[in-house]
């Protein structure tokens, strides 16, 4: 007989900005957990790597420590895609160094792949689609900075093969046991 305690929950989140990835804070701010259902106050349910505060987009939500390890160990080698708005007009060629790999004072990034989406001349701003294989603090923010364009706006749209695609920002959904069989297989 499994409890629920013991029932294994895997939950995807479009986690609007102003939240933490965290299961509490010390400063009572707001965190993924607060935006549960009811039905998930049993269980122990933690988010699946970090996106920072001000960060909205794609979080995977679980009770399932072995499956958050293979989705976030240092060799998980999952694919994650971002919409970032950064500031000033980019050159494709000022992308190089992201695709080739960073090295940025002792941090050294995977070859990421990127795409100009557009520009925005009136505000002095590029939407750039960046996807990595990693998941460093600060990663697609430091590398933008790096390469003198902040990030102005950040959205993770994919994770792994699940994406934000019919997800309202602060909805949950059940992922479904293929999306969790092909997250694992990833």
């Amino acid at each position: 007989l499994i409890t629920k305690c013991e029932e294994k929950i895997y939950l995807v989140l479009n986690k609007p900005s102003g939240y933490l990835s965290t299961t509490s804070d010390n400063l009572k701010r707001k965190t993924v957990i607060d935006l549960l259902p009811k039905e998930y106050e049993e269980y122990r349910i933690y988010p699946v790597g970090r996106l920072d505060y001000d960060t909205k987009g794609i979080i995977l939500l679980t009770n399932d420590g072995e499956f958050m390890n293979q989705m976030v160990g240092p060799r998980s080698g999952i694919e994650k895609e971002y919409l970032a708005r950064v500031e000033g007009i980019v050159a494709p060629k000022e992308l190089g160094p992201l695709m080739f790999g960073l090295k940025d004072k002792e941090v050294k990034y995977l070859p990421a792949y990127c795409e100009i989406i557009s520009t925005d001349i009136e505000h002095n701003s590029t939407l750039v689609k960046i996807i990595i294989t990693e998941g460093k603090y600060h990663q697609v923010k430091n590398m933008f900075k790096a390469i003198n364009h902040p990030v102005k706006k950040l959205t993770r749209t994919r994770f792994g093969n699940i994406t934000n695609k019919d997800l309202l920002v602060g909805e949950i959904r059940k992922l479904t046991i293929h999306e969790v069989k092909t997250l694992i297989g990833l």
